[in-house]
């Protein structure tokens, strides 16, 4: 066979690879930004998956089901539904006499505001008023579509500033996706709190993308790339972009930094570099053997001490 040919059919089978690797990559991130309808279990974490799981994930990506709040408060609490640019936010909100200001709760990716009813118990016994609400795309919230921090920062804006109009000072309690859709909306919104208590924030989308594909012991380059690039071009963003790290160099904000030291999700240079950037006032701590999980969970007391002495220097 002619050497010409040979070379021909070769760079054919690459653009074909590579063009179907960019469907996968699109179909990925597709999924991964958009919820669908359909009740149900959403897939296991990458790192509960067989091996036969892990496969069909990494070729198909995964359908998950909005997230839903499946419990209420039970404190006293009125149902708040403010304009949003993302579309209509619902938050609850719980008041306390003579309250010493108010906590917005912020929860993670794929979860919503029913997910962080025991911290806002803990701060209503500590003083505060309480304002928990579900990013646009999940639980109550108006839409099926996430992006991982970027516009719900625009979110955590719209909902600091509604309580910004009312009496008393505002902190934002946040974890994961919440905590780095709150350094964005700080660092690029022009949102200032009186304070931050953020959980295990990750350092980068594709930081966050390269994880997941490491806790399934699958190589991350060149698809966690691919997935980022694709996931930012179907949301209309830049997703290489978000970048927890570089918002913390511009976040003046008083804020307590929270971290497992089990996390398989973020890593430790991650949360180093963000705590090292943090421009204003800061405080670390961090919980050893805890995952990518509420730190109460094993650490219960600890924890409670932690938010409440820094929340008492505010």
């Amino acid at each position: 066979m002619p050497w010409r040919r040979l070379v021909r059919r070769g760079l054919l089978a690459v653009a074909l690879g590579f063009a179907l690797l960019n469907a996968v990559a699109f179909f990925h991130a597709w999924r991964f930004t958009h919820f669908v309808a359909a009740d149900g279990q959403k897939a296991g974490s990458p790192e509960q998956l067989t091996l036969a799981g892990k496969l069909w994930v990494l070729a198909t990506g995964v359908r998950t089901p909005k997230p839903r709040n499946h419990t209420v408060p039970t404190f006293p609490y009125a149902t708040v539904r403010l304009p949003g640019p993302n579309g209509r936010l619902e938050s609850w909100y719980g008041a306390v006499p003579r309250a010493r200001g108010t906590v917005a709760l912020f929860h993670g990716y794929t979860s919503s505001k029913s997910q962080l009813l025991h911290e806002a118990g803990y701060f209503r016994r500590l003083g505060y008023n309480v304002l928990l609400t579900d990013f646009a795309g999940n639980g109550n919230s108006a839409g099926y579509r996430c992006t991982v921090g970027y516009r719900e920062a625009a979110d955590v804006a719209a909902v600091v500033r509604w309580l910004q109009r009312r009496p008393g000072p505002v902190f934002i309690y946040a974890n994961s996706m919440g905590a780095v859709a709150t350094l964005r909306a700080e660092a690029e919104l022009d949102v200032r709190p009186t304070a931050n208590l953020l959980e295990c924030p990750y350092g980068s989308m594709l930081a966050t993308a390269q994880s997941r594909f490491r806790s399934m012991r699958i190589p991350a380059f060149p698809m966690a790339n691919l997935l980022v690039f694709w996931g930012g071009a179907a949301n209309g963003f830049n997703a290489f972009g978000l970048n927890a790290t570089a918002y913390a160099a511009r976040v003046a904000t008083p804020t307590l930094l929270m971290w497992g030291t089990a996390d398989p999700r973020v890593t430790p240079p991650e949360t180093d570099a963000i705590f090292t950037n943090l421009a204003g006032p800061k405080q670390r701590q961090d919980f050893v053997g805890s995952g990518h999980e509420p730190y109460w969970w094993r650490h219960e007391a600890l924890w409670q001490r932690t938010v409440a002495g820094f929340l008492s220097g505010q």
